[in-house]
């Protein structure tokens, strides 16, 4: 579904991220992890070309990233960036249904995939004529997740998507967001900082440090065959959260 090769970055003298390679499977979730400033965010965005490597390629299904394929691709992938990033001037109805309505597609197209939409993650019908200032913290991240699944896209790019809820929210839409996940078959590539919500997520984790990917494999791959002491060091240093049960795991 997603390749990348070679792919690096700098933003001025700092290199955000060293050459890499990376295959990512159709319908399965991997989950980029690590320290903050380690490039986790700036992989993703290289993913759907909102930061262009300096050098390597990326690969969306067989197709190389550049300007002339770049839009086409965008539209068959969902991103949810941190904290939602939705318009605060329009309403929630309207920051789902935007990039559909500027596609052309006709009302009844418009309402029956907002439908289908606002069933599948639990958003009340009534909430979508509210503003986002008016909507909870979970609700938000309900509706940015919806405004990605709009267009019906084959992958998922998600940004610490529930970084900033409350633990009880936030395990609510683990779940929630688990199920949507396995029942619609995407490829997701999520991007946290938390060990526990990598492992109740990924089929494989991608762990970075300061621009380099140090270990690429399932939570059993990293606990116990670590390919490095940075690994057990990341561990160790999230075990008690993640083994008590926060994030879900």
């Amino acid at each position: 579904m997603l390749m990348l090769e070679q792919v690096a970055k700098r933003f001025g003298a700092v290199r955000a991220l060293h050459p890499l390679d990376l295959a990512v499977e159709p319908g399965r979730t991997l989950v980029v992890i690590g320290p903050s400033g380690c490039g986790k965010s700036t992989l993703l965005g290289m993913m759907n070309g909102l930061v262009r490597p300096d050098s390597g390629r990326v690969i969306f299904d067989g197709e190389v990233l550049s300007p002339v394929t770049l839009m086409a691709a965008r539209r068959r992938m969902g991103y949810v960036i941190q904290e939602g990033g939705l318009f605060p001037h329009l309403s929630a109805a309207a920051n789902v249904t935007l990039l559909a309505r500027t596609l052309g597609w006709p009302p009844d197209r418009v309402n029956a995939r907002l439908e289908v939409l606002s069933a599948l993650t639990h958003f009340p019908r009534p909430a979508l004529a509210r503003f986002p200032g008016e909507l909870s913290g979970g609700q938000r991240q309900r509706l940015s997740l919806m405004r990605a699944l709009m267009l019906d896209p084959e992958l998922l790019l998600l940004d610490e998507p529930l970084g900033a809820l409350d633990p009880l929210i936030r395990f609510e839409l683990q779940v929630e967001l688990r199920e949507i996940f396995r029942s619609l078959g995407k490829t997701v590539v999520m991007v946290t900082h938390d060990l526990g919500e990598a492992a109740f997520f990924a089929d494989t984790i991608l762990l970075m440090r300061d621009g380099r990917v140090v270990q690429h494999g399932s939570i059993n791959d990293l606990t116990q065959r670590p390919e490095d002491p940075f690994v057990t060091r990341f561990i160790e240093a999230q075990r008690g959260h993640w083994q008590t049960g926060d994030g879900a795991s």
